[in-house]
This record gives C-alpha cells, sequence and structure tokens, in this order.
C-alpha cells in the first residue's frame, strides 16, 4: 500500500512540476515578445511555484538544492526581465542571485564528488 501512496504523491509532485514548466515558460514567452505586463504577472505564479516545490522536496537534499537554485534562477531572471522592461540596470543584481543558485549546485556536486 505505501508503494501506491507513493506512487500517488510522485505523481502529484510531478504534476506541480509540468505546471511550474508552463508557468516559467508563458512567463518568458511574454518576455521575449514584449507583453510587459503579462511578463511582469507571471512572476508571481512562476516564483510561488518553485518555492512551493522547495518546501515540498525539502526532505530530499538533491531535489531541494536543485529546487533551491530554480527559486534563484527564476528570481534572477525576473529581475533582469524587470530591469530590461523598465530601462534599468539590474544585471548585476540579476547576476549575484544567478551565482548564488550556481554556487549551491557546484558545492552540493563537489560534496558528492569528494565526501563518500
Amino acid at each position: 500500500m505505501a508503494d501506491i501512496d507513493d506512487d500517488k504523491s510522485w505523481l502529484a509532485l510531478k504534476k506541480h512540476e509540468n505546471t511550474h514548466i508552463l508557468l516559467w515558460l508563458i512567463k518568458d514567452s511574454c518576455w521575449v515578445m514584449e507583453f510587459k505586463y503579462i511578463a511582469m504577472l507571471m512572476i508571481l505564479p512562476t516564483l510561488s511555484m518553485a518555492v512551493f516545490l522547495l518546501v515540498k522536496s525539502w526532505h530530499n537534499q538533491s531535489e531541494r538544492i536543485h529546487n533551491w537554485a530554480i527559486c534563484f534562477w527564476i528570481l534572477a531572471n525576473s529581475i533582469w526581465m524587470i530591469g530590461e522592461f523598465t530601462q534599468h540596470e539590474f544585471r548585476p543584481y540579476a547576476a549575484i542571485l544567478f551565482g548564488i543558485g550556481l554556487m549551491s549546485l557546484l558545492s552540493f556536486y563537489l560534496r558528492k564528488l569528494f565526501v563518500k
């Protein structure tokens, strides 16, 4: 019975992940097509779903760190987008957030590689 529950939980999580991808693609598609208000509006559901997935995956170190990096990626991406739309130079701030996500993943994989 536990396997069925686990399968159902896994499937439910996959549905949320797929919804998250859809939200993310809508946000970025609106950005590239310069639908400014829709793109900026899509930040909230996209980032909210990323945080939801982070919380749901907190018990699993690998999933947690990857979802952590995704949250920073979306936040950085959103700041960069807002900067472009408002004619402000926010790329340095976005670069810091991208760096946090990347360093989190690098740290995770280096520990995996060198700590047995």
